[in-house]
């Protein structure tokens, strides 16, 4: 059944046969090596606590709102279908969009700024160094091995998520001096398919978030107009107002917002695969820029983007006042849990870490409902 699963890729994508995982296992005929990954993610306890916890709105604030389970899966959908237009390797570019965001702390980056305050003295934290422990680590589903036990080309996509790693500091404080055992080259380019995962995070981020201001009334159309690209879009279907509900329009908005970022995204790649003169994988991996991009004028867009919703939503009072909570309850869960640690904690789960990092790995593991509960409980 495999062999039939083998498709023509092409001759710049991650090959389906891996290389290989740091523990031994036996093949099977159902699915290949990328497949195994992908639904070890999916079933990790990690990936589960994904849908009580924060991307923009904190999860008690309302069912509609996206959560970092929904992004995720969002993420991963426009990841398969630049995958596939590329006729890249799809399991592996899913895969590694589904799991970017498994490190997360509760109350999204605001819980990861307060959890890395509390660690300051002990190694900092980063969600995706955190997501790194938790499929090499922390998820403990198997006899022979702890952690996930993913394929090498997954851990390097994971790892390079924004590029080659110039500074392994920060990566051999959380996780140890040499962790990956020289398997994984950190200086090389990332393949095409962490590339794609990386900007369809971009892609979802932008739009959903978008979606879910305008829902939320932290701003309206009008306040977009001024940003190019949208000007157009929205003028456009604004029209259809009378005809229309205004939720129906916002939706075919952020619809066509995604498809002019993909759009953009699948032309600048061809361009690039090209100016770089791209013949296989390795090439992919000694070339210095990222491939998989933006265009210019999409960058500024995208720039443009991220500084209105930054300024209008992440910054908004309403948002603000939440995630200012969440920021509270993370330090006083750190010094209370740090004051009488097996009260809360089964630290026999965590023998080769120190009480600091198993504390930060306790709460960042929490969803925001549980801090919230354990908070309250404690306070």
């Amino acid at each position: 059944m495999q062999k039939k699963s083998i498709v023509n890729l092409s001759q710049y994508a991650v090959p389906i046969k891996s290389k290989g995982r740091f523990f031994g296992e036996n093949k099977t005929d159902l699915r290949n090596d990328f497949q195994r990954d992908r639904d070890r993610i999916i079933h990790s306890t990690a990936f589960r606590r994904l849908k009580h916890k924060t991307q923009v709105f904190v999860n008690t604030s309302g069912d509609h709102f996206r959560t970092r389970i929904t992004h995720s899966l969002e993420v991963s959908q426009i990841a398969r279908t630049l995958s596939k237009f590329f006729n890249l390797n799809e399991d592996l570019a899913e895969t590694l969009s589904l799991a970017h965001d498994l490190g997360h702390t509760p109350f999204g980056h605001a819980g990861e700024e307060a959890l890395n305050y509390c660690m300051k003295n002990y190694g900092g934290f980063d969600h995706n160094i955190q997501t790194l422990r938790i499929i090499t680590i922390l998820e403990n589903r198997y006899y022979k091995f702890k952690g996930l036990n993913l394929s090498v080309e997954t851990l390097d996509g994971l790892i390079k998520h924004n590029g080659p790693v110039k500074d392994l500091s920060k990566f051999n404080k959380i996780l140890g001096n040499n962790f990956f055992k020289n398997k994984i080259n950190f200086y090389l380019n990332s393949s095409l398919e962490a590339q794609i995962a990386s900007i369809s995070d971009d892609i979802a981020y932008n739009s959903h978030d978008l979606e879910d201001g305008l829902k939320s009334n932290l701003f309206d159309l009008n306040q977009l107009k001024n940003i190019p690209v949208l000007n157009k879009i929205i003028s456009k279907h604004i029209k259809k107002l009378k005809k229309y509900s205004i939720d129906l329009i916002i939706r075919q908005i952020i619809r066509e917002i995604i498809n002019v970022m993909v759009s953009d995204v699948i032309e600048t790649t061809k361009k690039n695969i090209r100016i770089h003169k791209i013949k296989n994988l390795n090439d992919i991996y000694k070339t210095k820029n990222q491939l998989v991009n933006f265009s210019e004028k999409m960058q500024i867009f995208d720039k443009k983007i991220k500084n209105f919703l930054k300024q209008k939503m992440y910054f908004h009072k309403k948002v603000n006042s939440k995630t200012n909570y969440g920021r509270k309850i993370i330090k006083i869960l750190f010094s209370q849990i740090k004051k009488d640690p097996k009260k809360y904690i089964n630290i026999k789960k965590y023998s080769n870490s120190n009480i600091e990092r198993i504390i930060c790995d306790y709460i960042a593991g929490m969803t925001d409902r549980y801090a919230i509960n354990l908070y309250n409980q404690i306070k």
